[in-house]
């Protein structure tokens, strides 16, 4: 058995008992029932995920998956494709917003080259090179079925050995230029969406360039013809390694039972792969925040959760993780901290009596 077909079959439903015991902890906390909103709702998820009402976050990593995509050819990045090459680079100094945002939550950072269009020389990326770059998938797949599915079980070999480390809360982030194109088109095929509706402007590229990144969607559809029931095809004709390698991420935080973050529009497609492999992953999934991508709130709705937050940020790199890691923290230090109502001496009608008056 493959890692990927044992994974799927490792993943379970969350632990509903753990639920039930943290709901009533919260719901016996000295507030109106209901009153703190999704960080009660967070606090429940965090207890069916661990089976621990009030669950510990030990450490913090976001895995940054930087890959190329042979797409750029097509006219539907104003980048070349070497800076892909120079912020993975870049991630391993203190320089960029993801590793700033990071530091300032106390998460570590993994950066793994799945697939850049260079040679690293660098003891901070992890080499997972499977080649350098797609092929553009406009013209042909963008990889073979069996890259792809090596390129889901390099996220899963990651999480899994960060997990044996002491990792209990994961982040996703990634880099490559011309991501946004693929990540589209990955929307298009599994939601039978037209590219303009899941296309966007992705780093701001000009209007004859996002007529080009929906064109070059739809000769790969058409030239591909993926088929949409089948994720891995998918993946492999007109996905990324990024994408594929966060998929295994999400798989992997389900099989060990840990959350895991959603940064923006590239991380939702992989977690949208994830899901369609898996529903039961929605489970362990948290999103950051809604991305500026237009497209985005298709993802979210498609994987069936809601950001955290809504910052208008479009930088990608996993930088809106940190800052729902502060989030699900807050969550749960809030409901095993404060005070129930007998703990306030409160008799619980009564108090909904004062709070009424």
């Amino acid at each position: 058995m493959s890692l990927l077909e044992s994974t799927l079959k490792e993943i379970k439903p969350l632990n509903e008992d753990a639920i039930k015991k943290a709901w009533n902890r919260i719901d016996n906390l000295t507030k109106p029932i209901g009153s703190l909103g999704r960080l009660e709702e967070i606090a429940a998820q965090m207890a069916g995920i661990t089976g621990e009402v009030f669950p510990k976050i030990k450490n913090k990593n976001i895995i940054i998956m930087c890959s190329d995509n042979g797409v750029v050819e097509e006219n539907v990045s104003n980048n070349s494709q070497k800076i892909t090459s120079i912020v993975t680079n870049n991630f391993t100094r203190d320089i960029t917003g993801v590793h700033v945002l990071s530091k300032f939550t106390n998460t570590d950072m993994t950066v793994v080259d799945i697939g850049v269009n260079c040679d690293f020389h660098n003891n901070l990326i992890i080499d997972k090179k499977i080649s350098y770059g797609t092929k553009n998938m406009a013209k042909e797949p963008a990889m073979t079925r069996e890259q792809a599915i090596r390129a889901v079980e390099i996220g899963i070999e990651m999480v899994d050995n960060l997990v044996e480390q002491g990792v209990n809360l994961f982040g996703t982030g990634e880099m490559g230029v011309g991501n946004t194109t693929t990540s589209a088109a990955v929307l298009s095929v599994l939601c039978d969406l037209e590219p303009e509706i899941t296309a966007g402007k992705g780093s701001g590229i000009t209007d004859t360039q996002l007529m080009c990144k929906r064109e070059a969607i739809k000769k790969a559809i058409e030239v591909n013809k993926p088929d949409k029931n089948d994720v891995i095809d998918v993946l492999s004709k007109v996905g990324g390694y990024d994408i594929a390698g966060l998929c295994g991420c999400f798989l992997a935080a389900a099989k060990n039972r840990v959350p895991i973050v959603i940064d923006g529009f590239i991380a939702s497609a992989a977690a949208l792969c994830a899901c369609r492999l898996k529903p039961l992953c929605k489970n362990y999934i948290f999103s950051s925040h809604l991305s500026a991508e237009p497209a985005a709130i298709h993802m979210l709705k498609e994987i069936g959760v809601e950001p955290l937050l809504n910052l208008k940020m479009r930088l990608g790199e996993g930088s809106g993780c940190p800052l729902a890691f502060n989030i699900i923290e807050a969550a749960i230090y809030t409901m095993e901290n404060m005070g129930t109502f007998e703990d306030a001496s409160l008799d619980v009608n009564e108090y909904i009596d004062i709070r009424e008056k």
